[in-house]
């Protein structure tokens, strides 16, 4: 299923403000129940709980987590969602930084409409030189 530009937008706009929620089920909640979520070379969490899980790792560790929206677009026809992450790494075992990365995810939609698979990617030796040192 594709959706067409302003549904995706929307779409988009929903999922953003579902990871600035501080809540991963909402997060897990915009995938097909046996969808995936891969982030950048790690296996990939399969299934909402798995998402979830992947989710509430980056929730807990920036409690005042922002993600905003920065693009969505079509790449080769397949949908792109492009953002922004920021906050301060102030959760359990945090290094007190402050970090600012983009990235973005390639999905693919089930006949649901919703994610079947997310491939994200970002920068990690970045996240990691920001994690020590800040931005």
């Amino acid at each position: 299923m594709l959706l067409d530009s302003v549904d995706l937008r929307n779409f988009a706009t929903r999922y953003t403000a579902a990871w600035c929620s501080q809540n991963p089920e909402s997060v897990a909640g915009f995938f097909s129940p046996e969808g995936s979520l891969r982030v950048n070379d790690h296996p990939p969490a399969v299934g909402r709980s798995a998402i979830a899980e992947v989710a509430r790792s980056f929730m807990v560790a920036f409690p005042d987590l922002c993600v905003a929206m920065t693009d969505v677009r079509l790449e080769a026809g397949e949908p792109e969602y492009h953002w922004t992450l920021s906050g301060t790494n102030t959760g359990p075992g945090g290094t007190l930084r402050r970090v600012l990365i983009r990235g973005f995810e390639r999905w693919s939609f089930g006949g649901d409409g919703l994610i079947a698979s997310s491939q994200g990617h970002f920068d990690a030796a970045e996240y990691s030189r920001q994690l020590e040192h800040g931005i």
